[in-house]
């Protein structure tokens, strides 16, 4: 397994992180929240792009937007009582089929 995978699961909770904190600043009603979600989306980034030196681009893009996507739906129904409709779990679904699927391409070199 390549050596960037803890980047890119880093990748994943800084975005996560940053998204909870965008929603809370209210449209930037909140400047520290604000400041925070940008600062978690530019730790998310760089992550990533360290992530790319050894792992494939199209395994952790794809991962790191669908482990990231379940991630947020989760965070949401925790911290916020945003419960998923059926379809969305359905959805929710999918995206862990399709991860897992990726996830089975990773090279083991």
């Amino acid at each position: 397994m390549p050596h960037g995978f803890p980047h890119l699961l880093a990748a994943i909770f800084a975005e996560v992180g940053a998204t909870i904190a965008l929603r809370e600043s209210q449209a930037f009603a909140r400047p520290v929240l604000g400041c925070a979600a940008l600062a978690g989306y530019a730790l998310a980034f760089w992550l990533l792009a360290h992530s790319l030196i050894t792992v494939p681009l199209g395994i952790a893009y794809g991962l790191w937007a669908g482990v990231g996507t379940v991630g947020i739906v989760l965070a949401g129904w925790a911290i916020f009582n945003e419960v998923p409709s059926p379809s969305a779990w359905l959805g929710i679904g999918f995206v862990v089929l399709g991860v897992g699927l990726l996830g089975s391409e990773i090279p083991t070199r």
